[in-house]
């Protein structure tokens, strides 16, 4: 049985869109037509790259993702049943029905009518790589493998429950400043061009020798009032062209390794990646995944291509011989806290488990991190926009106190 999209006219002729069951798309129609319903057009899901062909007049498209707080919700519901002893396809159902989100609940049908088929769960998960990546896909297939897939489901719900927390932060962490920049730049730019013109319109009229201070002012000022749109145009074409660069992994290599070099936000960059890294690697092995196919699919997640190049290094060294903690000590990029604990863990045949604390302790770190980057930040924005305004005031005020010298 498979699992079919479709558009449909009801009885009171008002166009709705669904997903249904059935053998084959026949069916599905015949189905509608029981329910009152005149069937319009009827597909059957799948999130391949033919869906992604599809011309702009059609109603569906399934290459959308699942964000990572729904991801993190139907793996921990995934596995409470699954732990419970429901079949798949009881359990794909029931999420279905339990979700309000009709992209969420036509994927799970989706994935159910595979089962069905006889795929196995991360076999039927495969037709949607976008909403299950390849982490969650390949951890679903070692839980498979082994007959653990429930307690694995746990571990992977921790996992993106943990992700979506750190990428909130980091959210939480840029809304304020973004705002702030953007308010107090806002606020320059309303006293460049409207405030100060009419202040240098008075002075004018005095004919005396403006101070330095005042004439830059008055220069910045006929800037941005006669040529601030080609400096907007030249600043959206300097993005462009950057993000065109940034394509190009050589470029964006050299790029992201001058960024690891920044002492707070590299700092930053390499903790967040080393925890991933560290997470990923503990739900593999707990779930017997082979510790080389582990440690490699762990680095894929790593974003820096130079952290990722470098942990591969470790990983052709750990697979000609070298323990896990020496092969990634010798990368450079990994705290001493989480060296300890991997060669403790590797010792005492709990590597898993030290991994998971490496990596909880890494993400403690980068919240810290955040917390007092905030802290600070507020502060130093205020001085610099205080600096900016005092600077614009004395600006206007030192040609008005040499006006009353004169007199």
């Amino acid at each position: 049985m498979a699992a079919f999209q479709y558009t449909a006219l009801d009885k009171n002729s008002k166009r709705i869109k669904g997903v249904v069951e059935a053998d084959s798309a026949r069916a599905a129609r015949a189905q509608l037509r029981k329910q009152y319903m005149t069937p319009l057009s009827i597909e059957e899901i799948s999130d391949v790259k033919k869906n992604k062909q599809q011309t702009s007049g059609q109603l569906f498209s399934f290459s959308r993702k699942i964000s990572a707080a729904d991801l993190s919700l139907l793996t921990r519901q995934m596995s409470t049943l699954l732990q419970a002893g429901l079949p798949i396809d009881e359990v794909l159902t029931a999420l279905s029905e339990q979700t309000e989100k009709q992209t969420v609940k036509r994927i799970l049908l989706g994935v159910r009518a595979k089962v069905l088929e006889g795929y196995g769960l991360a076999s039927a998960m495969d037709d949607f790589p976008s909403a299950f990546p390849p982490l969650y896909r390949t951890t679903v297939a070692a839980g498979e493998r082994t007959g653990k897939i429930g307690p694995v489901l746990d571990k992977l719900a921790d996992y993106t429950e943990k992700q979506h927390h750190i990428a909130q932060r980091i959210q939480q962490a840029l809304i304020y400043p973004s705002m702030m920049t953007l308010v107090s730049v806002s606020i320059v730019i309303f006293l460049l061009i409207y405030v100060v013109p009419k202040i240098v319109a008075v002075f004018n009229q005095t004919n005396q020798t403006l101070p330095l201070a005042t004439r830059f002012l008055i220069n910045v000022s006929g800037f941005i009032q006669h040529d601030g749109m080609y400096l907007l145009i030249a600043l959206i074409g300097l993005i462009f062209l950057w993000t065109r660069a940034l394509k190009k992994e050589k470029f964006r290599r050299k790029i992201q390794g001058w960024i690891l070099k920044i002492p707070v936000l590299g700092n930053a960059i390499r903790t967040i990646n080393c925890a991933r890294f560290g997470r990923t690697f503990g739900i593999l092995n707990a779930a017997a995944v082979p510790v080389l196919e582990a440690m490699q699919a762990s680095a894929a997640l790593v974003k820096p291509i130079p952290m990722r190049e470098k942990i591969e290094e470790s990983i052709a060294q750990v697979r000609e011989g070298s323990a896990i903690h020496v092969a990634l000590q010798k990368s450079g990029y990994f705290a001493p806290m989480f060296l300890h604990l991997v060669a403790s863990g590797e010792a005492s045949g709990q590597l898993d488990l030290m991994l998971e604390k490496a990596a909880q302790y890494l993400e403690n770190d980068v919240e810290a991190l955040i917390q007092a980057t905030l802290t600070l930040f507020e502060p130093l924005m205020i001085i610099v926009m205080g600096g900016i305004v005092l600077y614009i005031v004395l600006a206007i005020m030192l040609p008005i106190f040499a006006l009353d010298q004169v007199k």
